[in-house]
């Protein structure tokens, strides 16, 4: 009855894609998407396990089995990391971690798992299919799960074997039949593909643009496969697949930063967009879709995007750090770029008092970059303001923990002391800190916008006692983004220091620049 079930959702849950080329692709409902925790029913018999494939290749070749004996490619695993730097080390070396068993039948979906055998703000086991020769660090807790066999992983085997119809009797043979496709595909069309694409209302006519990449995660049991997505939001498996395939976005970007989700402690966020065929699937996502979704998604094209002009020639904008950490919090209203990641130090009542209900999370994972979405709903308001921490992490860069400590101490004391006084109010001890940062934060924000949109968003923060309009002066005489952001040098700790920084570069534009600093004067 369940499975009957299953198949009915599946044909109310996807459509196919009439743009794509055979109308290979469907299309995911995604009304149907929940963040809840993962429920699991049974556990289910692997059919990539050793002992499952030996058995099918006997069925099918019974002249071969005394021959051909398989070995193992692949182990099945689980990880128990202690801290950030175990679970940091362990995707360096390439594993591919997942939060819940893969052998499980899934009664509901979700984006997360935790194991009820541990504490709740301990980190839960991580799931992994990894080489027969990974070499397991010493100091992090594993355990194998099963040794596998999965047929492009082998380094030899028997050439005039039909290892795909092998594949399908194992899971005829484990009571998997069921999960199987027909077998009517050509061989160029095996590997899954499709399009994860969001729609920006002010942007290029509301035509939908890429998620740009993004991690397409795909597995049935063990067997994984994985690709990012080009800048037009298009993927291509390198894969193929027999059955039906459990399809994730997992928000660890290609260009190495990641996004992180409330309560939950994981350095990246995954959105699971359930089962669907071997073909592939494709996305639409609007503002009207799922809240979660769809702004990690703006967050995600935002950053990768910054990313891309920060690279672009003549821009001498430093990029922020590959292993950027941004977390999302959908109940908090203000964002901050304190680059606790990085190594910046601030006081553990300041940060807690800051983070509220969500304090607890810094116990494992350090963020860099948190986003309050609180009151942003729109795709250019969330954009908007990604943009903004993005120019105080590229400014981070330039000078460095000792400056931002200073200056992140201030920006996070003013806001738990007064909640509307976020930036205080110019006079404290460490303010000129705040005032460089965000009179440079908010007029790149401004121009972003306006790279974007075609016009300035009310020139946002020129209402502020740091006045960011002196930089916009400039900007519109010639003294441009780059030429303002080389000038932040570590000694550029108040107005003063910024404005003497600049005539020192550009003495050729002293009177723009004395002009700008003197029109809004404190």
């Amino acid at each position: 009855m369940y499975f009957a079930l299953l198949l009915a959702a599946m044909a109310f849950s996807c459509r196919p894609d009439e743009d794509s080329p055979g109308g290979r692709n469907y299309f995911i409902n995604l009304d149907d998407l929940t963040h809840d925790q993962i429920v699991l029913g049974e556990k289910l018999d692997d059919p990539y396990a050793l002992s499952a494939m030996q058995l099918s290749l006997a069925n099918l070749y019974p002249t071969k089995s005394g021959v051909e004996r398989l070995e193992a490619t692949d182990y099945y695993v689980r990880f128990l990391p202690q801290d950030d730097l175990q679970f940091t080390s362990l995707r360096l070396m390439g594993v591919n971690l997942t939060d819940h068993p893969l052998d499980y039948e899934i009664l509901r979906e979700g984006d997360y798992y935790h194991d009820p055998s541990l504490q709740e703000d301990d980190i839960t086991w991580q799931y992994a299919v990894v080489d027969k020769d990974f070499h397991f660090p010493d100091d992090i807790r594993y355990e194998i799960l099963e040794q596998c066999y999965i047929p492009e992983n082998a380094e030899t085997k028997a050439g005039d074997v039909d290892w795909e119809e092998v594949e399908r009797e194992a899971y005829r043979l484990t009571g998997n039949a069921h999960r199987l496709l027909p077998r009517t595909r050509a061989a160029d069309e095996g590997m899954p593909s499709g399009t994860i694409k969001i729609v920006d209302d002010k942007f290029k006519g509301g035509e939908p643009i890429g998620v740009s990449g993004v991690k397409v995660s795909v597995n049935s049991f063990v067997k994984f496969a994985s690709a990012y997505t080009d800048a037009s939001g298009n993927y291509v498996i390198p894969r193929s697949f027999s059955s039906e395939m459990r399809y994730r976005l997992v928000f660890q970007n290609e260009k190495g930063f990641g996004l992180g989700i409330d309560l939950l402690l994981v350095p990246a966020s995954v959105s699971t967009l359930g089962s669907g065929p071997a073909e592939g699937i494709s996305v639409k996502i609007t503002k009207d879709s799922d809240r979660k979704l769809f702004s990690r998604c703006v967050v995600n094209n935002a950053v990768y995007d910054y990313f891309m002009r920060c690279t672009r020639e003549g821009v001498k904008i430093t990029p922020p750090p590959q292993n950027l950490r941004i977390w999302l919090f959908q109940g908090i209203g203000s964002s901050s770029a304190p680059m606790l990641h990085q190594g910046s130090v601030v006081e553990a009542s300041t940060l807690s008092d800051y983070l509220g209900s969500y304090k607890d999370l810094v116990k494992h994972f350090l963020p860099d970059i948190t986003m309050g979405l609180r009151y942003l709903d729109d795709y250019s308001d969330i954009y908007n303001y990604t943009q903004h921490e993005l120019a105080h992490a590229s400014h981070y860069v330039r000078v460095g923990n000792s400056y931002w400590n200073k200056y992140i101490k201030h920006v996070l004391k003013s806001y738990v002391t007064s909640g509307m006084m976020v930036y205080g109010v110019g006079t404290e001890p460490e303010a000129g800190y705040c005032e460089v940062g965000e009179m440079w934060a908010y007029y790149l924000q401004n121009v972003l916008y306006k790279e974007r949109y075609g016009s300035y968003q009310s020139e946002l923060g020129t209402s502020y006692w740091f006045h960011p309009q002196i930089l916009l002066y400039m900007d519109d005489r010639g003294i441009d983004d780059s030429k303002i952001f080389t000038a932040l040098m570590p000694t550029v700790t108040d107005r003063n220091h910024l404005q003497q920084s600049l005539v020192e570069l550009y003495p050729e534009s002293r009177y723009i620049i004395d002009q700008a600093f003197n029109r809004y004067l404190n």
